[in-house]
């Protein structure tokens, strides 16, 4: 029987406890210093509280200390890591593995993709290292995961199946320390990578003009999971700790329900990492939350269509093609209903450079529509795409989903009163058996099933056939109030996860081992500023192993709008194109 673990985003505690309510069976959160997204820190006391709440469900909460340390932080680093192990954190996500020199809580270290974990040796050393699990590349696809899983079979391995993509290998990107003083690697990337470049040939002939050449589309793995599970994976990470809550539980119900279909499937296979059946006031669509468009990225191959060079902007689902303007109001040609408000696009059609252009629907009757400002750059036969849904988010906006613990109970008969039981925990008070005039037996179990503010609900109640028996109304509450108190303590467990000897080294950081990024090294090679699977040669047609001669003369470099330039380099071998300064 295998844990199936769906792991959520969490900006905040509020974004934490929903994803919680809306299926998953981890979060991952940030504490105030040291994690990958420097906007979204936590006090020490919101990751406490994050805890208590996700522990009664079983759900399992890790702290993201995933940035390179300097050597003068080593103090602080350890003083938070005992901090989390306090507030009953589950694990810590880690880059710089010099913290496996520091004096260490028993707590788990999982290695972060920002480790950059492409290969099945790099997974062993991890494990060896003592990583509890092992977080891998977004670009691999499901054959190298399954080989990975193959040669390190007893690492968990974590992948991740949705949101915004980085267009490097995870902490292989040195771009925006470069040109704009802020370390993706200390948590403050700038993203260069959805940028607009003009595209340029060894002669200075402009290829492409203004477009979003390194900006990839979101991940969307929701039906291939099960390729996933196969492969060997057995957590699967939603990325979004900078998105809203609204994105949060959609993203999260869609993949919970994905995976308990899974489950149903297969019962003596699968189960869930965490307990708990969630409830939702919504039907999640996967396609109103913020995306750019959807991918599998490398998962099946490589595949030609994964970037999105017309915008970096989330696009959302397609709605529709324009089928008639009519002075200040236009009709859709589509099925969707539309509503006051919503947020409506398309990608015109400049000659210069395509781009974005939005607007709000002002007024919506049927399919013709109203905006506040009708856009100049609108025409027939354009495709229109909704990136804000007024009546969705207004469902999201409220409570949207409670998750209950199922229990059966058994209420029986002892010679000094009577017990309530359930998976294992029990409870018993101490009364006189005196036989019940009339029947009791609906009102006892209502009264048991008055399980309103906790985590559980009462699916059945259990009583021998011949139990007639008269229990005042205050000892059933007493009863159920004493075996619920054990559950609630039964359920908040510390998951200790002790480190092996192997894992306490001192490994040297990336900064004594790795000079700065454009800088010649002593064997004439230089570091890139990028190092991606996305292939621009390829995505444009001209792969000089697939497709036809290329008609430019190489080098090829991007220009950003301020005229600074980047050589492209194309590793045909390795399959990878780099981006040097």
């Amino acid at each position: 029987m295998r844990r199936l673990e769906l792991l959520a985003p969490a900006k905040n505690l509020e974004c934490g406890i929903a994803a919680i309510d809306h299926g998953a069976d981890a979060v991952y959160i940030g504490p105030e210093r040291f994690g990958a997204r420097v906007a979204a820190g936590n006090s020490i006391s919101d990751i406490r509280q994050l805890c208590e709440y996700a522990h009664r469900f079983a759900a399992k909460v890790y702290a993201t200390v995933n940035t390179l340390i300097y050597a003068d932080e080593r103090t602080d680093v350890e003083r938070l890591l005992w901090q989390l192990y306090e507030a009953d954190v589950d694990a810590v996500l880690i880059q710089d593995m010099s913290i496996l020199g520091m004096n260490l809580p028993p707590i788990a270290l999982h290695a972060s993709t920002q480790a950059d974990n492409r290969t099945a040796a790099k997974v062993r050393q991890q494990y060896e290292r003592g990583m509890h699990r092992v977080v891998l590349a977004r670009e691999l696809s499901v054959d190298e995961i399954a080989a990975i899983h193959a040669a390190v079979p007893e690492a968990e391995l974590e992948v991740f199946v949705h949101g915004a993509l980085c267009v490097s290998y995870s902490g292989c990107c040195y771009a925006s320390e470069y040109c704009f003083g802020r370390s993706a690697n200390r948590g403050a990337c700038a993203q260069f990578c959805r940028m607009a470049f003009d595209l340029l040939d060894a002669d200075g002939q402009v290829l492409e003009y203004n477009r979003y050449l390194l900006s990839l589309k979101d991940l969307n793995q929701i039906d291939t999971l099960q390729q996933l599970i196969d492969a060997g994976a057995t957590s699967f990470k939603i990325e979004g700790r900078l998105k809203d809550i609204a994105y949060v539980k959609n993203v999260t119900a869609a993949y919970s329900e994905r995976l308990n279909d899974i489950i149903r499937h297969h019962p003596d296979l699968y189960c869930r990492a965490s307990l708990g059946r969630c409830i939702y006031t919504f039907q999640p669509d996967l396609r109103k939350s913020f995306n750019r468009g959807f991918t599998h990225y490398f998962l099946k191959g490589r595949q030609p269509d994964i970037f999105s060079p017309d915008t970096p902007k989330a696009m959302g689902e397609f709605v529709g093609t324009v089928k008639e303007i009519r002075g200040n109001s236009f009709t859709v040609a589509g099925t969707s209903r539309f509503a006051n408000g919503d947020g409506l696009c398309f990608i015109n059609n400049n000659v210069r450079a395509r781009e974005l252009e939005g607007f709000r629907v002002n007024r919506a009757e049927g399919n013709r529509l109203f905006p506040y400002q009708m856009p100049r750059s609108l025409s027939p036969g354009m495709a229109l795409y909704r990136n804000e849904d007024v009546e969705f988010e207004r469902l999201l906006s409220r409570r949207s989903s409670e998750r209950k613990i199922p229990l059966t109970f058994l209420l029986s008969v002892t010679p000094t009163g009577f017990s309530l039981s359930t998976d294992g925990v029990v409870a018993t008070i101490d009364c006189e058996h005196q036989q019940a005039e009339k029947p009791q037996r609906e009102n006892i179990i209502r009264q048991l099933k008055k399980l309103g503010g906790t985590p559980y609900e009462c699916t059945e109640v259990q009583m021998s056939e011949d139990f007639n028996f008269f229990i005042p109304s205050s000892l059933l509450t007493n009863l159920r109030h004493s075996l619920v108190e054990q559950l609630m303590s039964s359920q908040v467990t510390r998951h200790e996860a002790k480190l092996s000897c192997a894992g306490n080294v001192i490994v040297p950081r990336w900064e004594r081992d790795c000079p700065t990024p454009g800088t010649k090294q002593s064997h004439g090679g230089i570091i890139p500023l990028m190092e991606c699977r996305h292939c621009l040669r390829y995505a444009l047609g001209y792969c000089s192993r697939l497709h036809r001669k290329a008609p430019w003369r190489e080098p090829l470099s991007l220009r950003l709008g301020d005229g600074r330039c980047f050589r492209l380099e194309f590793d045909c071998k390795n399959c990878q194109m780099n981006v040097y300064a």
